[in-house]
């Protein structure tokens, strides 16, 4: 990020990565961010920064409607193969091996979509951690101002009872307490302070910072805002649960490909029974549903 216009283009604001902000004294932080702890930002510079990093909210990425979701799970190959044997038996009037191959498409539909449902729920969930107001210096006084207008730089006033609105670097603490467990899993309240941390100072550790989502226990302090929105841990996390994918075990990897040989040979099984038929001069129609009563038996439901 480029550093020539520390006021109105703060370095480090937009990845927390850029810069390690637990590791800055207060001064440190508030000089790099161009702000001022007694003054906060003026309502231009809030305005400015504003447009330049967008609102301080956690974004839902493209969501699909519960149709598209349902409808992606039939998308697999083996899944498509599986209909088709369905129908074919049906159609030869194999019943109950229709039945059977239905029930296990179905079911495998049904737990597919619910996973992906609960992951859309996951991210649902975070935004509601996110808190609805703050009170931020704006022209060295306290306004109180919805928090999706958070802008790094301002400066934040948080007391008991408090959810944090963003990710802040700590310049004030007087018997601050937060609960991290949104973030850490960590039950137990934590104690902050302001002093700076190692820079390589695990999350949970991090005595100095408070992160978006987290919640005043005890005590009042104050902080330099350093990241918003998808630029926050709760961001961050909220990002990875809408583009990670499930991983497959090494049993599901090797079954998939095992599937996706016996469905080729199969094909090639039934094409072959079929065409060797026809050079026999067996019927097509008798020869045709040989071929696909053969499909059925060796498609592994």
């Amino acid at each position: 990020m480029a550093r020539a216009d520390e006021t109105a283009s703060p370095p480090g604001a937009t990845t927390g990565d850029a810069v390690r902000w637990h590791a800055l004294g207060p001064d440190a932080a508030l000089a790099r961010l161009g702000s001022d702890a007694a003054q906060g930002l003026t309502g231009e510079e809030a305005r400015a920064r504003a447009t330049r990093f967008g609102p301080n909210e956690i974004r839902e990425g493209r969501q699909r409607g519960r149709l598209a979701m349902l409808a992606a799970q039939f998308a697999d190959v083996m899944i498509l193969l599986l209909i088709g044997a369905a129908i074919l038996s049906g159609v030869i009037g194999e019943l109950a091996d229709t039945l059977v191959i239905l029930a296990i498409v179905v079911l495998n539909a049904a737990i597919g979509f619910a996973q992906e449902a609960r992951a859309a729920r996951a991210v649902a969930a975070l935004r509601r951690l996110a808190a609805p107001t703050a009170v931020a210096l704006r022209d060295g006084h306290p306004d109180h101002l919805p928090a999706d207008r958070l802008v790094p730089g301002d400066i934040v006033l948080i007391e008991a009872g408090n959810a944090i609105p963003a990710d802040l670097r700590l310049l004030e603490a007087a018997g601050l307490q937060l609960g991290e467990a949104p973030l850490t899993g960590e039950s137990v309240p934590v104690v902050k302070h302001v002093a700076a941390a190692p820079d390589d100072q695990p999350l949970a550790e991090r005595h100095g910072m408070a992160y978006k989502g987290t919640v005043v226990l005890n005590g009042r302090g104050r902080g330099v805002v350093v990241a918003t929105g998808m630029a926050t841990e709760l961001g961050r996390i909220a990002a990875m649960l809408e583009t990670a994918a499930a991983p497959r075990t090494p049993l599901q990897q090797r079954l998939a490909v095992f599937g996706r040989q016996i469905a080729i040979a199969a094909i090639l099984i039934c094409a072959l029974i079929f065409g060797i038929g026809l050079l026999r001069g067996e019927a097509p129609l008798l020869m045709l549903l040989t071929a696909l009563s053969l499909a059925v038996a060796a498609i592994p439901e």
